[in-house]
């Protein structure tokens, strides 16, 4: 018997990986997030599988299910939204589980702002504008943030935040940023991103708020921070560079031929034949 955390990915039933739906459809029992996971993937379960929605549960009730499983010898997949790793709570469900000597084992899924930067059209990492993206949230009625990670001392960095969790926090995120971003710094809320009724508001520090409020968010949103959202140009990188050389394109000979030339090339012979 082994307990299957999956990742259920960001809310289409699409995105989900091979592995995770595989697991899904051989499970006797699925125990999902009814708020975060939608109903198409978890109906590809047996169908007399035990589906329970853990939404409303405690953490020791979902214990319950695992243990009762085990003492029947039922797979368990058991679902989160997104990417497991972030915001899962699959830790201390995890120790549990140790405690007991009960298997487990990890499947990842689509995080929720890989799914909002493709839903933007958007590459979160521009060359010299920013190199790095910093996955994190504010502190409201949950668990409280380190000091070390309080959005002012990660604002500080310039980079492009994902902050989860915090679209009701929204007025002192704008307040803490600006400063750091500019007041006309792009922002984006992401709601429900790749579900049906998904919504981007864009804006800036200095209207996200209105925005946001006027469309009703209150839950189940992403804030993007970070220039890279506004930038259609800027500098290329140098990965695909004609001059940038590396063990898989190798440094050429001035009078070697690449493909263009040697089909040049090539055609100009057929011509002269001809």
């Amino acid at each position: 018997m082994t307990v299957h955390f999956i990742g259920a990915g960001p809310g289409a039933s699409d995105l989900i990986t091979l592995r995770g739906l595989r697991l899904i459809k051989v499970c006797p029992v699925c125990l999902y997030a009814g708020s975060l996971v939608p109903a198409e993937v978890v109906a590809a379960a047996p169908p007399d599988a035990l589906v329970i929605d853990t939404a409303p549960l405690t953490l020791d009730e979902i214990l319950d299910h695992f243990i009762d499983a085990d003492r029947r010898g039922l797979d368990v997949a058991r679902l989160h939204s997104g990417d497991c790793s972030l915001y899962g709570a699959i830790a201390e469900q995890m120790r549990r589980l140790r405690a007991l000597g009960i298997s487990y084992d990890i499947t990842p899924g689509v995080p929720s702002f890989a799914a909002a930067a493709a839903a933007l059209e958007r590459e979160l990492t521009l060359p010299e504008i920013a190199q790095t993206v910093i996955l994190t949230r504010t502190a409201t009625r949950s668990t409280p943030m380190p000091e070390r990670e309080s959005l002012e001392c990660l604002g500080a960095s310039g980079a492009t935040l994902a902050i989860h969790l915090s679209v009701t926090n929204l007025a002192r995120v704008v307040r803490t940023l600006t400063p750091h971003y500019g007041a006309d710094c792009p922002v984006v809320v992401a709601y429900r991103v790749s579900w049906p009724d998904q919504l981007l508001i864009r804006g800036t520090l200095a209207d996200i708020r209105d925005k946001a409020k006027a469309a009703g968010i209150t839950r189940t949103a992403l804030v993007l921070v970070g220039r890279v959202l506004g930038e259609r140009g800027g500098p290329e990188s140098r990965l695909y560079a004609a001059d940038h050389h590396h063990l898989m394109r190798p440094i050429r000979s001035r009078n070697s031929a690449g493909p263009n030339r040697l089909g040049a090339m090539a055609g100009a012979r057929t011509a002269r034949r001809r």
